[in-house]
């Protein structure tokens, strides 16, 4: 967007604030002091003569602003030159249109932060009048807020309010944005003061073209000390002051396209520094931390390379861009509707070629109904003469019908007489056969029953026979059946007797069991005591004698004396040591 597109939107908004009854018209008075008021901010000398002399044949009544804008052109902004402070101008025409058009009831902002917004307006709006901002664009302001805030953007709040400037329009007057900022309805849970710092940083971005800003340290030149400064990043600048309020400036770092800019390793105690090179001068400065000394390389690296390519700032390139996209989807669209338009009309003509083509179709059916009914009026008057021929011959044939079926039910009848008397015959035929067979079975079956009866008789005579030997046989198994059962109870007895005997030897086994039992513990403890004390007898012998009576035999004598032992014991021993010596040698 050009300087006089920029200034002409603002002077718009002061123009409609003085048209006060919406004419379309402001009075000469007034044109006046808006003419006197914009030299002076944009300080170009005024000649209020050339005013009087530009509206000389309208001295009286209102002027418009087709009648206002070749004074404007020719008088002011012909002369502009870009040594103003854009915001003072911008502030002019905020004073008077803010006054009339405001609505700060439920802001949550003062008016300084309307005024930003009102400027952020001028800068998104479309460049038709009156002046509106799309929904690209806010979108991308209220994103732009958004992050500024440090808040996450919602896609699906903004679609529903998209939708509903979709059923009511596609787009907001400068008045609708700052309603819709001010009220907080994008900023749910944010404080006012965080609303504001956002709008701020929004505005210093896109109006006053501040890339970047923070706290850094800055050396000096002179005495080579770090001082903290508080930097702004524009495109062909970078201004550092003393403190965020920007009321003391400390100097400028001009950028160009010889510029470059480097990190630096830590020295002096600093980290996070980096050098900015100008033909004339470098500047080391020390960023907070690493995340920012690379924030600020990249974005002083970015402006160098715009400066470089003779390129608008991010912003103005991005907003170019988007409007160059809207035309270029507007154009779309328009050749989309060109395109409905040829297809609608042609549409219509296919409508009326087959409206036609139904008008002639329908007379085509009318012809061919009309001769269809001729026919069928044709085809029923034929059949109704065959109707009657028919009718007639049916009549003549039911006749004829008639007199067969009665001569058929005579002959019939006369059939049925003859046929009843011959089954009449047939069945008294039928009945003489069967007396004489039934007079024959019953001769046959008179001769059985007499032999039957004979055979019963001896039958008779046999089984009473049998049942006698019968009887005698019975008499006889009951007498043995009574000596088997007075034998059986004799064995019973004395098998009773047997078994109480040997329940009784039982017992006594078990008794002497037990005392062989106790005599073989008995007899098995002596043979211990025995063998252990014939293993001392064993162990001590030579040593110890036993006194014992002396035998009344000769005793052997030895060097020491009377031998302590008899011939009899010495031979015994003798004896036992040959055992023991043969035992070795029987082993090997």
């Amino acid at each position: 967007m050009g300087l006089r597109d920029e200034l002409l939107k603002a002077i718009w908004h002061a123009f409609t604030a003085l048209d006060v009854d919406k004419s379309g018209k402001v009075s000469k008075s007034q044109l006046k002091v808006l003419s006197h008021n914009l030299c002076t901010v944009m300080k170009i000398p005024h000649d209020p003569v050339a005013l009087e002399e530009h509206f000389k044949d309208d001295d009286e009544g209102p002027v418009s602003n087709q009648g206002y804008m070749p004074y404007l052109n020719k008088f002011i902004l012909d002369k502009v030159q870009d040594n103003f402070d854009r915001v003072d101008f911008n502030k002019m025409c905020w004073t008077l249109c803010a006054r009339k058009n405001l609505n700060r009831s439920h802001l949550l902002i003062t008016d300084d932060y309307a005024f930003k917004i009102w400027c952020i307006f001028n800068f998104l709006s479309e460049d038709n009048y009156p002046l509106v901002i799309v929904t690209e664009e806010i979108e991308y302001f209220l994103r732009k807020l958004t992050e500024a805030m440090g808040g996450s953007w919602v896609e699906e709040r903004f679609e529903e309010y998209r939708m509903q400037l979709s059923s009511k329009q596609q787009c907001l007057s400068v008045w609708e944005l700052i309603e819709l900022v001010g009220t907080g309805t994008f900023s749910m849970g944010m404080d006012h003061q965080t609303l504001s710092m956002g709008i701020s940083e929004v505005f210093q971005e896109l109006i006053l073209d501040v890339l970047k800003q923070g706290y850094m340290l800055k050396k000096g030149h002179k005495r080579k000390n770090w001082t903290e400064r508080w930097f702004l990043l524009r495109p062909n600048a970078i201004s550092y002051y003393v403190g965020e309020d920007l009321t003391e400036k400390k100097g400028d770092i001009m950028l160009d396209s010889n510029c470059c800019v480097e990190s630096l390793p830590d020295k002096e105690g600093k980290k996070c520094l980096f050098i900015i090179k100008c033909l004339d001068k470098s500047f080391e400065i020390s960023a907070s931390d690493k995340k920012k000394k690379q924030e600020w390389i990249q974005a002083i690296q970015t402006c160098i390379t715009l400066l470089k390519r003779d390129l608008p700032a991010p912003h103005h390139e991005a907003r170019l861009r988007r409007k160059e996209l809207r035309q270029k989807q507007q154009a779309e669209l328009e050749q989309l509707e060109e395109r409905m338009r040829e297809l609608q009309i042609a549409n219509e003509n296919k409508q009326r070629e087959l409206e036609a083509m139904r008008k002639k179709l329908e007379e085509t059916t009318a012809e061919a109904a009309e001769e269809e009914r001729r026919r069928l009026q044709t085809q029923n008057e034929l059949q109704d003469r065959y109707r009657t021929d028919l009718e007639r011959e049916k009549m003549v044939r039911q006749q004829m019908e008639e007199q067969v079926a009665q001569k058929s039910c005579e002959l019939e009848q006369y059939l049925q007489r003859v046929r009843e008397l011959e089954d009449m015959y047939h069945r008294l035929e039928e009945a003489l056969d069967a007396e004489r067979q039934a007079r024959q079975d019953e001769e046959t079956v008179r001769k059985l029953q007499a032999r039957l009866l004979e055979e019963e008789a001896f039958k008779r005579t046999e089984l009473e026979q049998m049942h006698l030997q019968q009887q005698i046989a019975i008499s006889q198994t009951e007498a043995e059946k009574q000596e088997l059962e007075n034998e059986r109870l004799a064995k019973e007895t004395a098998l009773q007797a047997a078994m109480l005997q040997l329940e009784q030897l039982e017992s006594d086994r078990q008794g002497a069991l037990q005392q062989y039992q106790e005599v073989m513990k008995k007899l098995e403890h002596a043979a211990n005591e025995t063998r252990s004390w014939k293993d001392k007898v064993a162990h001590h012998e030579g040593l110890i004698r036993l006194i014992q009576p002396g035998s009344k035999g000769p005793q052997r004598i030895t060097n020491w004396g009377p031998a302590a032992f008899t011939d009899k014991e010495l031979s015994l021993r003798e004896k036992e040591w040959q055992e023991k010596r043969s035992r070795p040698a029987q082993a090997q």
